[in-house]
């Protein structure tokens, strides 16, 4: 089952390299297969790589599907991860 959703990346430095490491260490933790898309480009969510290569930049959306079996509870938490800004103090 596929499950997506649209995120407004809010923190001021975007998807940078501790913000993707972060999303990457908890897209690992669930049984599913996460993948986020800005623009025309797409990135495995469990690539730290491939994620700063999007370029998410404050202001940004990204749209995040998750299929597998803890896909809704991985859209859940990683939405909650980008709209508390990666929990960064700023």
């Amino acid at each position: 089952m596929h499950y997506q959703d649209t995120f407004l990346i809010e923190n001021r430095l975007g998807l940078h390299a501790r913000a993707a490491s972060v999303l990457a260490q908890l897209a690992l933790s669930f049984d599913a297969k996460v993948t986020l898309q800005q623009g025309d480009k797409e990135a495995d969510g469990d690539s730290v790589l491939a994620l700063m290569l999007l370029e998410g930049a404050q202001g940004k959306e990204v749209k995040v599907t998750c299929s597998g079996p803890d896909a809704e509870l991985a859209l859940k938490t990683i939405g909650e991860l980008i709209a508390n800004k990666f929990h960064e103090q700023e």
